[in-house]
């Protein structure tokens, strides 16, 4: 393809004809189509309908739709395309592709996504982020690699001590543009894409333009087409939103209601340290659960999220560093714990539910002390949410997440906090023993089940939880 320079031409917005074509239809090769079917993918979504023609073309492309809107597949076709129809060889430390994305959890679902299709055309991936050691990542740079999902800074690392170069890269993709500009990424993408060759196309994908990424398309995508699959604010209609107005003290009793129900659940806190106290406390209730925050190693992010993934754990507790690129099937259940403190951070934690057309439900717990607040947060995200002020048993917990509670019983209390201690053994060792210990809680493995203690009515464990909480003096 020949060579485009940049323009200052304001973006342009292309008519959306394609609706109802196949995916052979919009000109994706055959062998990706073929590995779509294996996977069960047969239609496009509207988001990969709206930017293939275009950016199968060569075409710039600014997209903007929602979390879960398929944005991965709508990038990764085309790039996997031009790299197979190009003729230029792989190179050591000279990827084809680069994809950033914002966090290492969103890289490595990019990965998974896009390792098979560019399998199917004998192309190469690699990941690269921090918080692992760098050395399998410079002999992948090393080896050549035609697909490069990388994080804004550690890849930046490599540029740095020549391990990487950026001047032979046909396609540059920036997935979620506007998480990496909240998390302050915007000044080393920019050096990113400056390293990039000028006439190389460009896919910028955005859930809003706002936060600075309305510079990076003005400065580094040459007349885009743009496309948008929903307003910026848009909820999922698929979604239902409650808002459980509850007292301080009710709030573990009834969060343990929910997520002792069969499926899977996402419950969002506001900090690192509250992820990590929530999880314990579920645990402690008998509630296998994970944490997944940024104090935690690669090793135990990567762990954790697998267990969720799998179904090993069926409760995920997380930050925001969930909140955006994070893909599970079948979450049923989004329980915002702590309400976030802007309404972006709601719709984006809520898609980890409802997505890909599925249905799935929203929770807010609110205090007294955040009824304005939440009111507020609301009216801006455009939801439409039911409030109700309940006590523990309440009826409407089983209405929202149906099914029989399932609990497993605690393990014993660990023997470094007991009155005696075992002189053989050092304190740092007896504290390793116990799920609920803090270093067993930062790695996030759930209390080992001895046997699930079942209860068919939420009246008789909501008390039960009281007491408990009443002990724990909360």
């Amino acid at each position: 393809m020949a060579a485009r320079r940049p323009s200052k031409t304001s973006p342009t917005t292309t008519d959306d004809t394609t609706a109802g074509r196949t995916f052979a239809q919009l000109g994706v090769p055959a062998a990706l189509v073929d590995v779509l079917s294996a996977r069960g993918i047969s239609t496009p979504f509207p988001i990969q309908t709206a930017t293939l023609p275009d950016s199968l073309s060569g075409r710039d492309v600014l997209g903007r739709g929602r979390t879960g809107s398929g944005k991965t597949y709508a990038f990764a076709l085309p790039l996997l395309a031009r790299l197979a129809a190009s003729t230029r060889p792989r190179r050591p430390g000279k990827p084809r592709a680069l994809i950033l994305a914002p966090t290492r959890e969103l890289a490595d679902q990019i990965a998974a996504t896009v390792a098979p299709l560019a399998e199917a055309l004998a192309l190469t991936t690699t990941t690269i982020y921090g918080g692992v050691r760098p050395g399998p990542q410079v002999a992948a740079l090393r080896a050549g690699v035609d697909v490069l999902i990388a994080c804004p800074g550690r890849l930046a690392d490599h540029i740095s001590t020549g391990r990487a170069h950026l001047d032979d890269v046909e396609v540059t993709v920036l997935d979620e543009a506007d998480h990496m500009a909240d998390l302050g990424f915007l000044p080393v993408v920019t050096k990113l894409l400056d390293k990039t060759p000028r006439g190389s196309q460009r896919l910028l994908f955005s859930a809003t333009l706002d936060a600075g990424v309305d510079v990076l398309v003005r400065r580094f995508l040459s007349n885009p087409a743009t496309h948008s699959t929903d307003p910026p604010s848009a909820p999922v209609t698929a979604m239902t939103h409650h808002v459980l107005h509850v007292q301080p003290a009710a709030r573990l009793p009834v969060l343990v209601d929910l997520v002792a129900a069969p499926g899977r659940t996402v419950v969002f806190t506001r900090t690192k340290r509250g992820a990590t106290k929530l999880t314990r406390q579920l645990v402690a209730e008998g509630v296998p659960a994970v944490e997944l925050h940024g104090d935690l190693g690669q090793t135990a992010r990567t762990r954790n999220l697998l267990a969720f993934t799998d179904g090993k754990v069926t409760t995920l507790v997380a930050t925001d560093i969930a909140a955006r690129g994070i893909h599970v099937d079948d979450v049923a259940l989004v329980i915002h714990a702590d309400p976030p403190v802007e309404h972006k951070a709601y719709l984006h934690r809520s898609g980890r539910t409802a997505r890909a057309g599925a249905a799935g439900t929203v929770i807010t717990l609110m205090t007294d002390a955040q009824v304005a607040d939440v009111r507020d947060l609301t009216r801006k995200a455009g939801v439409t949410a039911t409030i109700t002020r309940l006590r523990p048993g309440h009826p409407l917990l089983a209405e929202l997440a149906p099914g029989e509670r399932t609990f497993v019983a605690p393990t014993a209390k660990p023997a470094a906090t007991q009155s005696t201690r075992n002189p053989r053994k050092p304190a740092n060792a007896k504290r390793r023993q116990g799920p609920s210990t803090p270093k067993q809680s930062r790695s996030t493995a759930p209390a080992a089940p001895e046997a699930p203690v079942k209860t068919a009515g939420v009246a008789a464990f909501s008390a039960g939880t009281r007491s408990g909480a009443r002990r724990r003096g909360r």
